[in-house]
């Protein structure tokens, strides 16, 4: 394929770490970047993400034979109206990188109907609680899911055209109707961070009058509100951009904290048992385990005692490979084995951290 000049609108974490995607399999290409901050501008020159950068979203535009909207949605369907206006080369790529896509396909289709131009929403669902160009990683999409919502303007081509320039990503490229992603990532990740804040607000209004609240608070509290640390202004976006499908779940979250509540008036232990045993065969049905949903080998798990700093020995063992992300398995503490759980980028890391722990520990290891 010939080179291609790519515009990267936002090098924050997502933004910068495709450019780097891109680079990996095209180093050819032309790679020119926009952000409103200096900092990022400056590191993603600095560090070679981008070959040129502006801090005017409208200098590189009329160059690109891709332009990709990496910067929050209500900005991103302002850009949107601003290319329309724009002398852009003939049939060039207009996609985004957004949260949410009913809104956004909209706008590309209200503003961009008629010119000479190819849209097609996408949604790469991976991220990390590091921001800014600083923390770019080529690694960043591998193996997560890469969501293309087509609309009216995607032409015969233009998603296929889109997966080579991506290919450098090592990502599972898929396609849904831009309303279906919005319902379906209500639920799997909307919902759960307006949970989480919720159970946070609880906590700490319960933990004015019971301080020790606040010490005990551990384990499944711990992991159920991880994601409460998130971004307040890119939350408050997403859920002003998908507001129905967000506000049907909580509905129907409350009509089952009911429902709950009545088994628990009434003692009703049967039906109790069978709300948690299904709510276990549930999850263990569901792809929860894998990154981004994806089908994948790059898990192991350690079986170890329940002593201090073995997590640290197994660490400073793999220290070098990068990880995806690790969990201490604390279902069964009657036992004196504990399950520790590492998620690793690709396979070669997975077989030399297997290799390492087996040769220099006692601990068995096992791979799903």
């Amino acid at each position: 394929m010939e080179n291609k000049v790519i515009y990267v609108a936002g090098l924050g974490l997502i933004g910068a770490s495709l450019a780097l995607g891109i680079k990996r399999d095209h180093p050819d290409y032309k790679i020119l970047g926009y952000n409103r901050s200096d900092k990022s501008r400056n590191v993603a020159l600095e560090r070679g993400i981008v070959d040129e950068a502006t801090g005017d979203f409208k200098v590189f535009a009329s160059q690109a034979d891709v332009i990709i909207l990496a910067v929050p949605i209500k900005q991103t369907i302002e850009f949107i109206k601003d290319l329309a206006e724009m002398d852009l080369k003939d049939n060039v790529i207009i996609t985004d990188a957004g949260s949410t896509k009913r809104e956004i396909v909209e706008a590309g289709e209200k503003y961009l109907t008629g010119k000479n131009v190819r849209f097609v929403g996408s949604h790469p669902m991976a991220g990390s609680h590091k921001s800014g160009a600083i923390a770019a990683d080529v690694n960043l999409f591998e193996n997560a899911y890469y969501i293309f919502t087509p609309s009216p303007l995607t032409t015969a081509g233009t998603i296929d055209e889109m997966k080579e320039i991506l290919s450098g990503l090592h990502a599972r490229f898929v396609e849904i109707d831009a309303c279906e992603h919005d319902r379906v990532t209500s639920q799997i990740s909307h919902f759960p961070h307006i949970l989480a804040a919720s159970l946070m607000e609880q906590a700490g209004d319960y933990a004015c009058e019971h301080e020790m609240t606040n010490h005990f608070a551990a384990g499944a509290f711990r992991d159920m509100t991880r994601i409460a640390e998130s971004e307040p202004g890119m939350w408050t976006s997403i859920l002003l951009t998908n507001q129905s499908a967000v506000m049907e779940r909580i509905d129907d979250f409350k009509a089952r904290l009911d429902g709950v509540k009545e088994l628990i008036a009434k003692g009703d232990g049967d039906a109790i048992w069978n709300y948690f045993n299904q709510a276990r065969e549930t999850r263990k049905a569901m792809r929860i385990h894998k990154r981004g949903g994806v089908e994948s080998a790059f898990d192991i798990f350690v079986d170890v005692p329940d002593k201090e700093d073995v997590i640290l020995e197994i660490l400073e063992l793999l220290r070098g490979i990068s990880l995806v992300n690790i969990h201490i398995n604390e279902e069964n503490r009657e036992d004196i084995n504990g399950i520790l759980q590492i998620s690793f980028k690709c396979a070669k890391d997975l077989e030399h951290a297997k290799k390492v722990i087996t040769e220099k520990t006692n601990y068995k290891v096992h791979i799903n």
